[in-house]
């Protein structure tokens, strides 16, 4: 019976009828313990017919075992692994112990995904977790990366978790907190439990507190012993339950308290395994009789069920440490199996008084196997509970540096920097101390500044220079990077000292960062053959490793060398994919968007940064999501969606946090906002704030150009020519068509005269620079023609403009060139677009365009992350929008 839950059970009936329909939902019910979240499972069950239910309750003794959870839900489906594509189904078989595969870390998590869709294909599903706080992390990792991607499947998720020590965050799911029953309702749950006196009740209801199972089990207490129970000092009524557990625990024998002992110490095992590990201490399974008869407890063939975790928790306090101590040795010595191992190393360490290196031992083969499935998490727990039984200060420093970096791993920032500082403190051995700081640096990159970042990765390669070249160069291009982005030449020229120090090590990428710092400090002539080596070398598949290849991108960008970044990129983007590398996704889909920027495919780049953004998010990489923000800006303003530009700009320029690239983008995309509104004098005030930069940096030359537009439209020739000479240095350094282009429209624009028309035309022949760069210097080249009474040859040049503005989905322009083509009396083109690709969604046109090319919806949903409905869905949204009724038709399409 629930009483006073109606709203609550009507949240259900919505939520378990809309999963009916085939619309995904999912809800986290918390609350103390005691407040009716398990009764509500029990009614979305009542409630669910004709659906499939998993379910499942979190195990406290297993939520360090790495995807212990995840195998409860799973473990009568493995049959249907088979179904899922190749890299996820090979994860899942690692995760539960069928594979030694490596596993990286959110690949179980789009495996959930898949597996979660494909159970859902005979009938609507629905996921009962209770108990969630008790889940281990990974496999809360997993479950909520797969439901916040649940959309147009029928699968309904429930967690239960308590308010309590160990929190349950699920940012992106919906939570409903169970409030205490009023007095009415608390009233009506005693009478329907007891007919009790009066005097009774009003005891009990101020004793609960509106708390439904103490109501239940105090007045059940109170018919079974008719006597008013003295007063007792107020506790809270999950207090006055605890209490009153304990009590019932108390009552019992010994030999039936030390097996509740072990039932709660390992809740979740066989009855075979209580039954050997209680032998062990004297006791038997039939001492569980007395706590059954109680109604503690409920034993059978699978094992040992406590009526509420509040009695486990019971049998576990009341029991003497030594006892506790007992019965983890007891449970080890028994669980001598190699898939219990990673249970019988942590009842070794729950048994641990002080330094053992035994059981330290242990979980660093936890963390070892913990590692290789993924489980991130899981390893800094187990590495950071190994270095505390540690006794030598040197190894204690060596396991929680390998605490810090698995947190870090796992997402766990802020604690990965606090062990890695405590690990650096233990040891003198030259490798930890760099690895300690380099964790530091990274960490600080997300939560304090990119220049702090740069710093702190600095002094994290001093001490390996000469003994690890090549770790060296790792974190010298991490300190490179960070020193770019904060925009500051002094750590810049630092990092480029430092890596030609080093000795010996990889000299084609050494020499290339460091000419990639000598660029950004404005020594653009000699930085260019080192970087255009790497870049090369890496086309040629000479890249090396993710980090390495990303590196050279980054350097193809920065010297005009737009389509062979692009190239490398998209490469890249489609290896990690096929891995199932989502932790690296979002660092290379961040020079992606802007080579796609670059070489205008503004709908690519749309739908990399939002898939980017999300990514970063879930993995706590905070000022990433900054770093893409600028960048969304930018695309925002591009497609005239000026509100959000706006939005994302100034965002980014409030971060306290000193980021001086994504500064720079978010100041050139309001530019380019107050340019397509017709407001040169604020755009001129933006865009200088994105070119007044290092001179070398990507953003800044390539901003220069709209620059010089606002300057010359407000009349201010001065400030025009400010930047001229960086555009100009770069052009002449790089010969790249791309940079030769853009100078050429910049010092068209400064020269009003005749020589104007060449430089513009001289610019469109220039070579490739992009659809997006070309239709901006179309757009000014018909503004000027039109000016200087040239009608037709202006028409020409806006026309194309227009068209290929809306093609790439730069709409943001198009105001501007309608208004030019109505000064020459001519309407805009009418048949622009005619494929309607720019009214889809960025990830509507991810899918399109991957069903264009052939791919099946498993094939799109595998790449994308997504459910096979889920893309069947945003195949069915987007056909109207193309004009196409088939599959077929997308080919003849251009997307």
């Amino acid at each position: 019976m629930i009483v006073g839950r109606h709203a609550e059970q009507s949240r259900i009936h919505r939520l378990v009828a809309d999963a009916k329909n085939g619309r995904s939902r999912s809800l986290v019910l918390r609350g103390e313990a005691g407040i009716g979240k398990t009764a509500l499972l029990d009614h979305a069950e009542s409630v669910a017919g004709g659906m499939r239910v998993l379910r499942v309750v979190g195990i406290e003794s297993e939520a360090e075992v790495a995807y212990a959870a995840l195998q409860l839900m799973f473990v009568r489906d493995l049959g249907r692994l088979d179904a899922l594509p190749g890299a996820q189904a090979e994860a899942l078989r690692a995760v539960f112990g069928a594979s030694s595969v490596a596993v990286e870390r959110m690949l179980p998590g789009a495996a959930t995904l898949s597996l979660l869709s494909e159970l859902a294909g005979d009938r609507p599903l629905l996921c009962l977790l209770d108990d969630a706080q008790w889940f281990d992390q990974s496999s809360i990792d997993a479950l909520l990366f797969a439901v916040r991607r649940l959309h147009a499947d029928p699968v309904a998720v429930l967690f239960a978790a308590r308010d309590g020590e160990r929190p349950f965050p699920a940012p992106g799911v919906e939570s409903l907190t169970l409030p205490r029953l009023g007095a009415a309702d608390s009233a009506r749950l005693a009478a329907a439990t007891a007919a009790l006196p009066g005097d009774v009740t009003d005891r009990i209801l101020a004793e609960s507190g509106g708390n439904p199972l103490a109501i239940v089990e105090l007045a059940a207490h109170a018919a079974e012993t008719p006597a008013v129970p003295a007063p007792v000092a107020p506790l809270p009524a999950t207090g006055r339950l605890e209490e009153h557990f304990r009590g019932q625990v108390r009552a019992l024998a010994e030999p039936a308290r030390t097996v509740l002992l072990l039932a709660a110490a390992d809740h979740g095992s066989a009855l075979p395994t209580l039954a050997a590990a209680a032998a062990e201490l004297g006791a038997g399974v039939g001492d569980f009789e007395p706590a059954e008869r109680s109604r503690l407890v409920q034993v059978s063939a699978d094992g040992v069920a406590f009526r509420h975790p509040l009695i486990r928790a019971a049998a576990y306090q009341e029991a003497p440490f030594a006892r506790r101590v007992a019965a983890h040795r007891a449970l080890a010595r028994v669980l001598a199996g190699p898939r219990d191992a990673d249970r019988r190393a942590w009842h070794l360490a729950a048994a641990a008084g002080g330094p053992d290196e035994a059981a330290a031992d242990g979980l660093e083969q936890v963390a070892r196997r913990a590692t290789g499935r993924g489980a991130a998490a899981a390893a800094a727990r187990a590495l950071d509970r190994a270095a505390q039984l540690t006794g030598p200060p040197s190894l204690r420093g060596r396991r929680l540096i390998a605490a810090a970096r698995a947190a870090y791993d796992a997402g766990q920032l802020d604690r990965a920097a606090e062990l890695a500082a405590a690990g650096a403190e233990l040891t003198d051995a030259l490798g930890e101390v760099a690895e300690a700081g380099w964790i530091r640096a990274q960490v600080a990159y997300e939560r304090t500044s990119p220049a702090e970042a740069s710093r702190l990765a600095l002094e994290a390669a001093a001490p390996v220079l000469a003994t690890e070249p090549e770790r060296a160069v790792s974190i010298l291009a991490e300190a490179t990077w960070c020193a770019r982005d904060a925009a500051d030449p002094a750590l810049l020229r630092r990092c480029a000292d430092r890596l030609r120090s080093i000795p010996r090590g990889p000299a084609p990428l050494i020499d290339g960062l460091a000419g990639f710092a000598d660029l950004l400090c404005g020594d653009i002539a000699g930085a260019v053959g080192p970087m255009r080596r790497v870049v090369r070398a890496a086309g040629h598949g000479d890249g090396g490793a993710t980090v390495e290849r990303l590196s050279a991108a980054f350097m193809g960008l920065l010297i005009g060398e737009d389509e062979a970044a692009a190239a490398l990129l998209d490469a890249q983007v489609a290896e990690l994919r096929s891995r199932g590398e989502l932790g690296w996704l979002p660092y290379a889909q961040e020079p992606l968007v802007l080579a796609q920027l670059a070489t205008g495919r503004i709908r690519d780049a749309d739908g990399n940064v939002a898939e980017a953004m999300a990514l970063a998010e879930e993995l706590g990489l905070e000022l990433e999501v900054v770093v893409l923000s600028a960048m969304a800006a930018w695309l925002a303003a591009a497609r005239g969606a000026s509100a959000g530009a706006e939005r994302l700009a100034m965002r980014v320029l409030g971060d306290s946090r000193r980021h001086g690239m994504a500064g720079a983008q978010a100041n050139w995309a309001l530019g380019l906002v107050h340019l397509m509104r017709g407001d040169p004098r604020r755009a001129l005030e933006r865009l200088e704030g994105a070119c007044d930069g290092p001179p070398g940096r990507d953003v800044t030359v390539r901003a220069i150009p709209d620059q010089v537009e606002a300057a010359v439209r407000v009349g201010d020739t001065e400030r025009a020519v400010r930047f001229l000479p960086a555009l100009t240095d770069w052009a002449r350094c790089t010969a790249s068509p791309v940079a030769s282009a853009l100078l050429l429209r910049a010092q068209a624009l400064l020269d009003d005269g005749g020589a104007a028309g060449t430089r513009f035309a001289e610019a469109l022949a220039a070579g490739p620079c992009g659809p997006y760069d070309g239709a901006r210097t179309r757009l000014v080249f018909g503004e000027w023609l039109r000016r200087h009474r040239r009608p037709t040859a202006a028409k020409e040049q806006l026309v194309e403009a227009y068209r290929t503005f809306d093609r790439i989905g730069a709409h943001g322009w198009l105001l501007r060139v309608r208004a030019e083509l109505a000064a020459l009396g001519e309407p805009a083109p009418d048949d622009a677009d005619a494929a309607g690709a720019g009214g889809l969604t960025p990830q509507e046109l991810q899918v399109v365009r991957r069903a264009a090319r052939g791919l099946s919806n498993r094939e799109i949903a595998a790449e994308l992350f997504l459910s096979p409905r889920t893309v069947g869905h945003h195949l069915y949204k987007a056909y109207p929008k193309l004009g196409v009724r088939r599959r077929a038709e997308l080919g003849q399409l251009d997307l």
